[in-house]
């Protein structure tokens, strides 16, 4: 199977050529570089080889109190890489799909994966069968590595997808450790567990694959809000450029070579935690604390008591969360250097508790998975937090269109269009879609609505399909949100339009209160009746539990939308 791209994402590849107008590059200062070197490494895989190498005796990974050194994970990977060649019959840029929460095998497989040269299908383990089959076929995946807690959606589907090989991981493989672990399905017959894999790999020989910056990377699955997902085609230079885009411009803060320590709760299969957490941070040589379960807040602020870590990413509600825990004082966050925020808008409510917690701003970045994500992010300076998504990143480059596509005018909005070496090749097998997505001079279309200040910082104003109409009015939810958020009593919200006899639409507000207080709806109008314009205020509020919420901890704005 052949990848198809349009013409126009050719022009995505290698370091972007830069508009006239760049406000974000005075904005940079001397510490942060204009350029960085796509083809710094050759690939993602040399570059990992190179800091298992480098920090071998450093532990790489803490998980159920088990840990693995780079050396360790240099080993078995090279054994499970060894396994797929040998005894599947594995071969450069078959795909391979991996169905696993943050547990110690889900590092293991990838390295492996990409060290036998073949590209990763990343699979949220919380799919319904109905979306497991539609990714596996899509990819034309033939090996997958999946949960044991989850075989059954595999079971459910696999008789319908080209699925010949599956290997299944429990808690404790790879450590050593005998940790128990949901059974796997009856319904599964033939499976190999990947403790076994790593074992036979073991008597197997390894054959190094010659990869260079071309060569696919990830399959990354989009959320398929407009439809059926679609995969992001990411290669090596994709993942290499977004690296040193990133390292470019957090130093020397938090890019010490074997000092850093990252907790990671966001999942490993979502592209953000994947390229930041881990690669980024594995490259350096740093200590990856991996949260198998975030929603045990109880085992979640163990784990950071116990990490001491330096840096640690979330979204919004896990950050929200977090600073509502009533055991989140006795964490320690003197070593905290960082928090980045990503995945949804951070309400700066959300932000002035976190600062009063750990004495430092969340800082806000925006990308996607066709992105490799990261696109902007706000500068790591003794600055207040500026609601914003940040600056462009090195040999980024990114202009905002209006509905005639002409470039908008500084403090104008208009759609985020990105070039610059870490955009996608193009979606897998998706011709018509790839021609849609990108502009003519191969700018990539976002989607999402932005607007840039004098200083090139850049603010997400909504998702295009998220913005509400009324009486002719433009209503960006973000907005709205960030507003009732700061209302006390609020643990959650997000708004939404609907249908409206006299306005067209109207904002209508759904709120999970924090616990045992008393805010009703006329509290929450009156308050945001002081912070907005009469056409923005909620028209009125519904109050729930919780809100729905993908496995990333995104609020799920279109399961709202639906109720409304």
């Amino acid at each position: 199977m052949e990848l198809q791209y349009s013409p126009a994402t050719l022009e995505c590849t290698g370091t972007a050529k830069r508009p006239a107008s760049k406000p974000w590059l005075a904005t940079y200062g001397s510490a942060i570089p204009a350029e960085i070197a796509p083809d710094a490494h050759a690939s993602v895989t040399d570059m990992l080889v190179e800091a298992m190498q480098r920090f071998a005796e450093k532990p790489a990974f803490r998980c159920f109190g088990q840990t693995l050194t780079y050396a360790d994970t240099d080993r078995l990977s090279g054994n499970f890489a060894a396994y797929l060649q040998n005894a599947l019959g594995v071969r450069k840029g078959d795909r391979i799909a991996v169905m696993l929460p943050n547990i110690p095998a889900f590092p293991l497989a990838m390295l492996g994966i990409v060290r036998a040269g073949a590209v990763q299908v990343n699979v949220n383990p919380l799919y319904t069968p109905r979306e497991l089959e539609h990714q596996l076929n899509d990819a034309g995946v033939e090996t997958i590595v999946i949960y044991s807690g989850v075989s059954a959606t595999l079971a459910e589907i696999i008789n319908k997808t080209a699925v010949k090989h599956v290997i299944v991981a429990s808690p404790g493989d790879g450590t050593g450790a005998k940790l128990p672990g949901p059974p796997i399905d009856a319904r599964l017959a033939g499976t190999t567990g990947f403790a076994d894999a790593l074992q036979q790999g073991a008597d197997l020989k390894f054959s190094p694959v010659r990869l260079c910056g071309d060569d696919l990377l990830f399959l990354q699955y989009t959320g398929g809000t407009t439809g059926l997902s679609k995969g992001a085609a990411l290669s090596h230079r994709n993942l290499v450029a977004n690296t040193e885009q990133f390292k470019a411009f957090v130093q020397p803060h938090v890019r010490r070579p074997g000092e850093e320590v990252v907790v990671t709760a966001l999942p490993l299969y979502h592209v953000f935690a994947l390229m930041v957490n881990f690669i980024s941070y594995f490259s350096l040589g740093a200590e990856n604390w991996l949260v198998p379960n975030p929603r045990d807040m109880d085992g979640f602020v163990g784990i950071l008591r116990e990490a001491r870590c330096t840096v640690f990413t979330g979204v919004n509600t896990l950050f929200g969360g977090l600073v509502m825990h009533p055991k989140i004082g006795e964490v320690d966050f003197t070593t905290l250097r960082v928090a980045i925020g990503g995945g949804a808008s951070v309400h700066p409510a959300t932000s002035a508790k976190w600062k009063a917690l750990t004495g430092g701003d969340i800082l806000e970045g925006y990308g996607l998975s066709e992105t490799s994500p990261i696109l902007t992010l706000n500068p790591m300076r003794a600055e207040p937090f500026t609601a914003t998504v940040g600056l462009p990143l090195p040999s980024t480059d990114i202009k905002l269109l209006d509905e005639n596509d002409q470039e908008a005018r500084l403090g104008e909005a208009g759609e985020i269009c990105a070039k610059g070496p870490q955009v996608m090749r193009g979606y897998w097998q998706k011709p018509d879609a790839n021609a849609a997505a990108f502009t003519a001079d191969g700018y990539f279309r976002t989607g999402d609505i932005g607007v840039f200040n004098e200083k090139g910082y850049l603010k997400i104003v909504d998702r295009k399909k998220d913005m509400i109409i009324v009486s002719g009015f433009n209503v960006y939810p973000n907005e709205v949100e960030a507003v009732a958020a700061a209302c006390a009593g609020v643990a959650e919200c997000a708004c939404v339009g609907r249908p409206d006899e006299k306005t067209g639409e109207a904002v209508r507000l759904f709120v999970a209160k924090a616990p045992g207080t008393s805010l009703s709806e006329d509290d929450l109008i009156a308050h945001c009746r002081r912070e907005l314009a009469a056409y923005k205020v909620p028209k009125d509020v519904r109050f729930l539990d919780a809100l729905p919420k993908s496995t990333v901890g995104k609020i799920l704005r279109r399961e709202l939308r639906d109720q409304a």
